[in-house]
């Protein structure tokens, strides 16, 4: 008989990086799927996004959680309407200043609840989508963030609780992860990344342009659809 793979949770957005993330650690583990809606300006899309790709891969154990407070606490231009999404195209790899779509220490809060998930439902990993190089700046997606949030996992659960932080895209580039996502057969065209709208990608903010970027130089067609394609 084949053994069984060990179980894992996956913090899938229904970005493509969350995807190609949940691709990846389908291969190894059981998929127990995760996701958070906190008053993203596309959360409906994304929360169709995450069902379609759940459905994809025949994942029935899902955790579909809310977390209310980040709209409430604004100071991201993702949940406080009051602050415009930037268009401005600028090389996020490289800025100086954290982006206002940072949504402040919002990672924390998404691998508190995947973890106490995981120790209930005895998941030995936990696996997230995390890009540091050719990500937007943000400060909870760089190696070292994970590597003590691994501690705080060790020293804050039951001694016989062995949970690892599994962060496979960390140090890929963009295009990197398309190519990957590509040879694994993941569900791109069913992902979404843009930061503004629910019909088509807008193709002007952050998100966009850096996922558009991604498939230009992986030499791959995007399959969604934008409203605009700014040249890359």
């Amino acid at each position: 008989m084949t053994p069984e793979k060990p179980k894992a949770v996956i913090l899938l957005s229904g970005g493509m990086d969350s995807c190609v993330t949940t691709a990846i650690a389908n291969r190894s583990h059981q998929l127990a799927l995760m996701h958070a809606s906190y008053g993203q300006r596309t959360e409906r899309r994304e929360r169709r996004a995450f069902e379609e790709i759940a459905d994809f891969y025949g994942t029935r154990e899902r955790l579909l959680i809310r977390l209310d407070s980040f709209a409430q606490i604004g100071g991201s231009a993702l949940t406080d309407r009051a602050i415009a999404v930037p268009e401005s195209g600028t090389s996020l790899e490289h800025a100086k200043e954290i982006p206002v779509t940072y949504v402040p220490f919002r990672n924390a809060h998404f691998l508190s609840a995947a973890v106490s998930w995981a120790e209930v439902i005895g998941a030995n990993a936990i696996f997230v989508g995390a890009v540091a190089e050719d990500s937007s700046g943000y400060p909870d997606c760089r190696p070292e963030y994970y590597r003590a949030f691994a501690e705080l996992v060790r020293q804050g659960t039951r001694p016989e609780t062995q949970i690892e932080i599994m962060t496979p895209l960390i140090q890929m580039r963009k295009s990197e992860i398309v190519r990957r996502g590509t040879e694994l057969e993941a569900p791109l065209g069913l992902t979404w990344s843009c930061y503004q709208f629910e019909d088509e990608a807008c193709g002007t903010c952050d998100s966009c342009r850096l996922r558009l970027r991604a498939f230009a130089q992986a030499r791959i067609s995007d399959p969604i659809a934008y409203r605009a394609r700014v040249a890359q």
